[in-house]
């Protein structure tokens, strides 16, 4: 009789039995020393990061339903009015960083065959909207999602969104362009976007991916993609083609959109090492459009100082990788990237055929073994120059991020 009163009931086996429960400790440092004799020197905050991921399997039936929680706090070790500003921590009109911020969020999930609807609070990471994990806590958006698998080795994906919660914010927020050296009206607010498109998985060795997204009232972007691996020697040879077309939208409250982002990158794979050489070119009238508080999934993605879409702008970029497990050190893998951007052209500061460059080390590593397996730490590196005029949003800096990510199973 106890038995029959406290087993779980059929239709909701799958729901528990197939939920789990992770931890994330985020510790991260970033400094930005400026050095372009402004009057702010620095930006060097330090903080702590805990993410509990609650995810549900789903109930059994034909469709099935789950609901996944997650948890955020950051809590602040170290920051001052004079140097803060990182984005690790959201800062008052006075610029004092929160003592700690947190939020709770829910995501209704439903699955039918092999496609999966998702509802509340939504992470993307689609082209035109990634979801970086550049800072403490996590970006997220508030909408409805849809991603299916009924074709095979075809994805497809499509939504609507009507908020953004930024990575520094506790809050759900009216989605803006993002508009850095003033590229468009940053305070212009859009009601939602919707998107649709897919990635499709041609052969083992060449994938393609299609996207429209609709930001109201702001912008409308296509974006194509293509990535192919072709054996070389003893190598592979990369090749990582994308393209970004973008005009404005409705009544283009952020002002005239006009932009074409064209990119190629080129790279080869022989045991530890991989070199890879691109250039991208921005033509039309303006910058390529995105998301403020979301990186665009271009060439010039993962940058630290700078995200070279300015208009006009010319990019070259070279990128050494290399994974120290071909010497026996499995977990520890290094970049060296430098990046350079001329013919920039930044009409809100009557300025035109302006430079940038970005010179990135980054050394990461994975424990293993040990009471600590699994614990990452990662350390970052970038020198940034430009010749922009005063007033610019990306200054001269040297900067440097220290992070260490661990995750521990709660169930």
């Amino acid at each position: 009789m106890a038995l029959c009163l406290f087993s779980t009931p059929v239709w909701a086996q799958g729901f528990i039995e197939d939920s789990h429960g992770t931890l994330t400790l985020r510790n991260y440092y970033m400094d930005r020393d400026y050095k372009d004799g402004g009057a702010k020197t620095a930006a060097r905050e330090w903080a702590q990061g805990f993410i509990a991921n609650m995810e549900s399997g789903f109930t059994e039936g034909t469709v099935g339903f789950g609901l996944d929680v997650r948890g955020l706090l950051g809590v602040k070790l170290d920051s001052s009015p004079d140097r803060s500003g990182t984005e690790l921590l959201p800062v008052n009109s006075d610029k004092q960083a929160a003592d700690e911020y947190s939020r709770l969020a829910f995501t209704g999930k439903l699955r039918f065959s092999q496609t999966t609807l998702k509802t509340g609070d939504v992470s993307i990471f689609l082209p035109f909207a990634f979801a970086s994990p550049s800072r403490l806590l996590p970006q997220t958006f508030r909408g409805t999602t849809v991603s299916s698998k009924e074709i095979d080795g075809l994805t497809f994906n499509t939504g609507y969104i009507d908020a953004i919660n930024k990575r520094d914010s506790t809050n759900y927020q009216a989605m803006t362009i993002a508009s850095p050296n003033g590229r468009f009206k940053g305070s212009a607010q859009t009601s939602h976007l919707a998107y649709g498109g897919g990635d499709y998985q041609v052969n083992k060795n060449l994938s393609v991916r299609a996207y429209h997204v609709e930001v109201a009232d702001l912008y409308k972007q296509s974006t194509l993609a293509l990535l192919h691996d072709l054996p070389l020697g003893d190598g592979v040879l990369t090749t990582d083609l994308r393209s970004f077309f973008s005009d404005e939208a409705g009544s283009a409250k952020a002002g005239k959109v006009d932009n074409i982002n064209a990119s190629a990158l080129l790279g080869y794979r022989l045991g530890g090492h991989r070199l890879s050489v691109g250039y991208m070119h921005s033509s039309g009238d303006t910058a390529t459009p995105y998301i403020s508080g979301t990186e665009l999934m271009g060439m010039s993605e993962m940058t630290m100082s700078s995200d070279f879409l300015n208009a006009k702008e010319r990019t070259w970029q070279a990128i050494y990788d290399y994974d120290f497990t071909a010497v026996g050190v499995v977990g520890l893998k290094g970049r060296l990237r430098y990046v350079r951007g001329d013919n920039i052209e930044l009409a809100s500061l009557n300025a035109d055929d302006r430079k940038e460059r970005e010179f990135q080390m980054e050394l990461g590593y994975v424990i293993q073994s040990g009471p600590l397996k699994n614990l990452g730490l990662l350390a970052r590196k970038s020198i940034y120059r430009n010749d922009f005029p005063t007033g610019a949003a990306f200054r001269d800096e040297n900067q440097t991020r220290f992070l260490a990510i661990y995750t521990l199973p709660i169930w």
